[in-house]
């Protein structure tokens, strides 16, 4: 499913506007002698569009909600004396009307800490209808939050709403309750939901000066293999390490996303603006993408797609650097990982081939002595086995040969050194 180019522009434009008035300060900020203050992307998740039943992978979310409340836990990055909420109707086709939100420190499960509890306002009114393919920024909420805090933002929805813009493979598990429950503590016996609706950032206020990294990638980013709801995707390690020195991390990976290619969410070029570089605050940017792009191909993924080749990758790169140094953000280029052995046993094997993998190593040599991105990180380096270079080294193996786990999310934020991300 593809939305429609009226929306991509609508939505784009859109995006560009609230970060400049995010980034805009105010006339008591500037004639404040104090330090100026600006909202920051403190948490994120890219939107996808629901793709065909007959896609080899289930999308896994319900056709519509409609007088429910879904809550959804988050572990933001930066911290800060108030919030904001974005939530996204970017690939729907009607208008999302949200009868109501809130937003509270999370506690185990579904609950919440009810003193925490804050009800969410949008232009000073407790809900709002979102046009398709745009998305709404709720108005500052008062709740101090700390760095690396859990955060349950529950949204209800008073009539049938179909689940158009969704993030499926979110390592967490969301809970989908009756009626407008926004409010309670717990939500017992909600169902759970094992992907994200319509949530799609978290801004705090901060100092103007704050830096935020956004990781873009694929499902490597995503946190696919790793431990569900322990937030050790790669991006997360790489936030712990940096929240102490002030500097934010959002997570703009999409499982199966591919530079140039659709279906489990629209290619890199379309979503690079949006997901990026409309980001609060986004000072660098680090791309480790084209896994999908080598392997669909003559896979169960997609059987009928043209073997991708190392060119026409290399063209990709090189648009979304030029995209990334004309907005002044930095871009790190990550080698792609060995996968030899990927979804060995299952319809999807195909996805490795000594064919593709020769491609693989032709891109990373490319991305490793081109010089187009900013700084280089070879995760390719950081996860292959010195014994078997084709191929993930055991210990950071997640088992299906493709994914790192924990101890290879690890490893790869490690690799990520203050030079690389930010030149210093």
């Amino acid at each position: 499913m593809k939305p429609a180019m009226n929306r991509h522009f609508f939505f784009r434009a859109a995006s560009l506007v609230a970060a400049s008035l995010a980034w805009m300060p105010s006339a008591t900020q500037a004639a404040a002698s104090g330090p100026q203050t600006a909202w920051v992307s403190s948490w994120s998740a890219s939107p996808q569009p629901l793709w065909e039943e007959s896609f080899v992978l289930p999308a896994g979310m319900p056709a519509q909600v409609a007088d429910q409340t879904l809550r959804e836990t988050v572990k933001i990055s930066l911290g800060g004396k108030r919030l904001r909420v974005v939530l996204s109707n970017r690939y729907g086709t009607q208008p999302l009307v949200i009868g109501a939100a809130h937003v509270a420190k999370a506690r185990a499960g579904a609950a919440i800490d009810p003193a925490s509890d804050r009800a969410l306002r949008f232009g000073g009114r407790p809900g709002v209808t979102v046009a398709p393919g745009a998305q709404v920024v709720s108005d500052p909420v008062d709740l101090p939050v700390a760095a690396l805090s859990e955060l349950a933002v529950s949204t209800y929805f008073p009539q049938p709403t179909p689940v158009t813009t969704f993030h499926w493979g979110a390592q967490q598990t969301a809970a989908l309750a009756s009626g407008d429950v926004g409010g309670a503590a717990d939500l017992p016996g909600a169902s759970a939901l094992h992907g994200r609706a319509f949530l799609t950032g978290i801004w705090v206020e901060s100092a103007a000066s704050t830096p935020v990294v956004v990781a873009f990638g694929d499902s490597l980013t995503d946190g696919n293999g790793s431990t569900p709801g322990a937030n050790r995707r790669w991006p997360d390690f790489l936030a712990r390490r940096l929240a102490p020195q002030g500097v934010g991390v959002v997570n703009a990976g999409i499982s199966g996303a591919r530079v140039w290619g659709d279906k489990m969410g629209v290619n890199a070029m379309a979503r690079f603006e949006a997901d990026v570089l409309a980001q609060p605050g986004v000072r660098t940017v680090v791309v480790l993408m084209g896994i999908n792009d080598i392997g669909w191909p003559d896979s169960g993924f997609a059987p009928d797609d043209a073997p991708m080749t190392a060119a026409r990758l290399v063209e990709g790169y090189r648009q979304l650097a030029e995209a990334a140094r004309a907005r002044n953000v930095r871009i790190v280029g990550a080698t792609i990982a060995p996968y030899e052995g990927s979804l060995h046993g299952t319809p999807l094997a195909g996805h490795y081939r000594p064919a593709k993998d020769a491609v693989r190593r032709e891109v990373n040599q490319w991305i490793r002595d081109s010089g187009v991105f900013d700084a280089v990180v070879d995760m390719d380096a950081v996860l292959r086995d010195p014994a078997h270079p084709a191929r993930l080294l055991p210990a950071y193996d997640s088992g299906d040969h493709l994914h790192p786990g924990d101890a290879g999310y690890q490893a790869m934020a490690q690799a990520l050194d203050d030079g690389i991300l930010f030149g210093r």
